[in-house]
């Protein structure tokens, strides 16, 4: 079978799925953007022992997207990504093509390739862009925010009624879909296990940065405004006084620059600035903390997961975690033990979970974690799953 994966964000377990299906004999072309930033990305270039049916793609405009510019992502960014991924589908030829993380317009744009070359497409839904968009344009531009919202609301529940077979990352995004003819498949989001496997507390990147012999509090990943980095100079400022403890943030952007002035500003020696790391470098950087930090904004999807709360689960080490309570990375982490979870608006209970979670025993926490990640991410019957969703959707597999 030929299948053709896009995963415009370039995440850790979809190249992984990837992998996993060329190892199996498939032919895949795996697609991603190359021109986003703030986006921890995962290994997308061939690797030593990867199966020779095994392609990656990147999707270069030739500049970094901005993401802020609504308008310009919508009616250049999206249409020329577009053109350049159809490009490399009808180069390819597949039997299916699953798109995940794609902005509508180029969702839009291959499931008509598909359509006009009798290949299947696949919805892997990880977050409802048209609900979101709805939610986050209500408002703006004098009201026209509320028509453009629904606007792409109704142009996502038009691609998802037009698909051969759709995959759901939560058993509760059934009742945000229209009603489908197509099959429907639940398979939860996961990240790569054996990509993350468990390293020394002390480690060669941890030495490296001078945090062998502190106690560590890691946030890595997307940082925006929206995030409230304020919950991060918190952290810092309460611990500013104990000089064995470290705030250390690695990322990119905007909400980095906010953290560079606030660092300057209040003198915030504890608080450790760095850039995204090299991928391979990941379970040294996670196994570097005693604490790893992840927030979601209060806006955030109630099904979003993000991919850094699922890597933290199988470095084994406890979470904390700022997300509206009722998000379904939320109920992952305190349902299981993995770490303390509070409202991404509340400074003072952010900086009380902190002192709490480094004051007693961490260990019970990163042991429920890594169980939950052996658990739940198994590659042999995820990758079965997405076979059967293929058979359903009329592929021969």
């Amino acid at each position: 079978m030929r299948i053709v994966i896009h995963d415009y964000a370039g995440h850790p377990f979809q190249v992984q799925l990837s992998r996993y299906l060329a190892g199996l004999g498939h032919d895949v072309l795996h697609i991603y953007s190359s021109s986003i930033s703030g986006t921890p990305q995962g290994a997308l270039t061939r690797q030593p022992g990867d199966p020779a049916g095994f392609e990656a793609h990147g999707i270069s405009l030739g500049y970094t997207i901005d993401k802020t510019k609504f308008f310009q992502v919508y009616f250049q960014d999206d249409v020329k990504h577009a053109a350049l991924a159809v490009e490399q589908v009808e180069r390819f030829q597949p039997d299916v093509v699953m798109a995940a993380n794609t902005p509508l317009r180029i969702n839009a744009a291959l499931q008509e390739h598909c359509r006009r070359h009798n290949a299947k497409f696949v919805f892997w839904v990880q977050d409802l862009f048209g609900e979101a968009a709805k939610r986050i344009l209500a408002g703006k531009w004098g009201g026209m925010g509320s028509f453009a919202g629904a606007y792409m609301q109704a142009f996502e529940h038009r691609l998802l009624k037009k698909s051969d077979a759709i995959v759901l990352i939560a058993e509760a995004f059934r009742g945000h879909i229209p009603k489908v003819s197509c099959p429907v498949e639940v398979i939860e989001n996961w990240a790569p296990l054996e990509e993350m496997p468990l390293r020394d507390r002390v480690n060669p990147w941890g030495a490296k940065h001078g945090l062998a012999e502190t106690r560590n509090f890691i946030y890595s990943g997307t940082l925006g405004m929206k995030h409230n980095p304020d919950l991060l100079v918190g952290v810092a400022k309460a611990f500013q006084e104990v000089s064995d403890v470290r705030m250390v943030v690695i990322s990119q952007g905007k909400g980095m620059e906010y953290l560079t002035a606030a660092k300057a500003e209040m003198g915030l020696g504890n608080l450790v600035l760095l850039p995204f790391q090299d991928f391979a470098d990941l379970p040294d950087v996670m196994a570097t903390a005693d604490v790893l930090v992840a927030i979601l904004e209060p806006d955030a999807g109630v099904f979003s997961v993000p991919s850094k709360v699922l890597s933290y689960l199988c470095a084994g080490r406890g979470i904390l975690l700022a997300v509206p309570p009722e998000n379904l990375a939320a109920r992952i982490v305190a349902e299981n033990g993995a770490g303390m979870v509070v409202p991404p608006t509340d400074v003072p209970a952010f900086v009380a979970a902190a002192r709490e979670m480094l004051a007693g025993d961490l260990s019970g926490y990163g042991s429920a974690a890594r169980a939950y990640a052996e658990r739940t991410f198994d590659i042999d019957a995820i990758a079965a799953r997405f076979l059967d969703v293929f058979s359903r959707a009329g592929v021969r597999v």
